[in-house]
């Protein structure tokens, strides 16, 4: 607190999808991690002021992260939008059904996203790959992952299940996820996005939320 301590640095993993030409929808809380983070409220009441040192983006079969800034930020839901120079990804733009009609209560739903961060992805890689990314990195997360996406291996958690109720603000589905699944697209049967996961309840995985897709709309005007 006298200024003679090092940076304290945390390293944050959150989901994201492309929405156009250089643009990526996100959780509000995934671009600025301290957003509604009760865990870290004492910071500011210590009078510190938390700021992103590095934001970067991973894609499945990308040769390297994207740098990213935070462009759009939503005033009434937990969305943003990131920009970079996406121009040397071949990734297809997801469609979005923003119409209230689009959720419906019992229909299927999928859910798409890094559930647990760079944990999940290691456990599916197997131990012996695992040891050695260890040993490469040292178990520094940026090293980790940029190994992980030398390899390959950056692939999301695709979980199917049901929408369980559509209210105004939200979706409710039982589609399994958990951190680092926040920010990813909720598709209906009709293959098309119609929510952002934004929130679980913890200890319960059959009451997870989405931000209706069309809260987004605002932010992703030309």
């Amino acid at each position: 607190m006298e200024g003679r301590a090092p940076e304290v640095r945390a390293d944050f993993f959150g989901t994201g999808f492309i929405v156009g030409k250089g643009r990526i929808l996100t959780n509000h809380h995934v671009a600025q991690p301290w957003w509604k983070n009760d865990e870290l409220a004492a910071v500011f009441s210590q009078g510190l002021n938390p700021s992103i040192a590095d934001l970067t983006a991973y894609f499945p079969d990308a040769t390297a992260g994207v740098p990213v800034s935070i462009s759009e930020i939503s005033e009434e839901a937990d969305l943003a939008v990131l920009k970079g120079d996406l121009s040397g990804l071949k990734k297809p733009i997801l469609k979005m059904d923003a119409r209230k009609e689009a959720a419906v209560s019992g229909q299927p739903l999928v859910s798409l996203g890094y559930a647990t961060g760079i944990s999940a992805i290691l456990a599916r890689a197997g131990e012996d790959v695992v040891n050695e990314i260890a040993k490469a990195t040292g178990g520094k997360p940026k090293e980790v992952v940029n190994e992980l996406l030398r390899r390959k291996l950056i692939r999301p958690l695709v979980t199917q299940g049901h929408i369980g109720d559509v209210l105004p603000d939200k979706i409710v589905y039982d589609a399994q996820t958990t951190s680092g699944g926040s920010g990813g697209p909720l598709i209906n049967r009709d293959g098309e996005v119609i929510g952002v996961t934004f929130a679980v309840v913890k200890g319960f995985g059959g009451s997870n939320f989405g931000v209706p897709i069309r809260f987004a709309q605002p932010l992703l005007k030309p």
